[in-house]
């Protein structure tokens, strides 16, 4: 058993078993990957796919056994590289860092201004998504280090590190009826409001603390990212609910901000990375370095 073998079926199934895309993604002709599944299934001693005639239909059970233990296998080819750089010089390489919009804008900026300082020659890549994607990046080893609000302590096989706590705020332009007076969720509920969709930065909890009180809203725009909900709040599309961190730049000119920590229950910003895989000596450092900066935010 080789470990070309293994990988050829690895890439055999995410191409929907098809021969002639994989051969060209192996740089091999397609009578190679024909015979070299053959001999696997030979010396495994049972067949790895249904076939109908010459044509793959489906893999087996224990093709669908053996391709997890490959994801492991190919974990522990890239620790092993990863362990070697570490050795070789710990100050190069690279961080591939999946995060989302608001994350990417409001709390790593300086995170990653301090981590330049101290390791000047490892590039860094940002992979922008929702929650879900991130964890998906992580587990595809796309991304090295996740870091986002949702998603990410639901998954046993990751480490956490708690980063910070935040809440939500309510933002107006100054004549807004909300700019002014004692705020409910009654009250707020009587106007069209501007929001996160779901998925992203603490809508769930938004979404949540309505319906406990039995209250309908009216979320007439829903969006990803921060700005553009603080952009269509300025048009006088109706009151945002956004994160509170969100709001410390330059950009809130003609916006009131109303704190509504009261109303929702508070968010927790986490750092995340695949419990097997081997943290090279920066990527660590890296992990230290959003956690203290996460305490600063608190």
């Amino acid at each position: 058993m080789k470990i070309t073998q293994l990988q050829l079926l690895k890439v055999l199934l995410n191409n929907g078993l098809n021969i002639s895309e994989a051969a060209k993604q192996m740089f091999v002709v397609q009578s190679a990957v024909s015979r070299q599944l053959s001999l696997l299934e030979e010396e495994l001693g049972m067949p790895l796919f249904v076939r109908k005639g010459k044509r793959l239909d489906a893999p087996t059970p224990l093709c669908l056994d053996i391709a997890g233990e490959i994801d492991n296998m190919e974990l522990a080819l890239e620790n092993i590289r990863a362990v070697a750089d570490d050795h070789r010089d710990a100050r190069v390489g690279e961080l591939r860092l999946a995060t989302t919009h608001t994350q990417a804008k409001y709390f790593l900026p300086s995170v990653i201004n301090e981590f330049r300082e101290k390791y000047p020659k490892v590039k860094i890549h940002f992979f922008q998504g929702n929650p879900a994607q991130l964890v998906d990046m992580l587990h595809k080893r796309e991304a090295d280090v996740a870091v986002c609000t949702e998603e990410l302590q639901e998954h046993s096989d990751l480490i956490t590190h708690k980063c910070y706590d935040w809440n939500h705020a309510l933002i107006v332009p100054p004549e807004h009826p909300l700019a002014k007076g004692k705020l409910t969720l009654e009250r707020i509920a009587e106007y069209p409001l501007l929001t996160y969709v779901f998925g992203f930065t603490g809508r769930t909890k938004i979404q949540e603390a309505f319906e406990a009180l039995k209250l309908k809203t009216d979320i007439t725009f829903a969006a990803t990212d921060t700005d553009v909900i603080k952009s269509y709040v300025k048009l006088g599309f109706g009151a945002g609910i956004i994160a509170k961190m969100a709001f410390e730049d330059k950009s809130n000119d003609g916006l009131l901000l109303r704190d509504m920590s009261e109303f929702f229950p508070s968010s927790t910003t986490t750092a995340a990375y695949v419990k097997s895989k081997f943290l090279k000596s920066y990527l660590q450092e890296f992990i230290d370095i959003l956690v203290k900066h996460g305490k600063l935010n608190m």
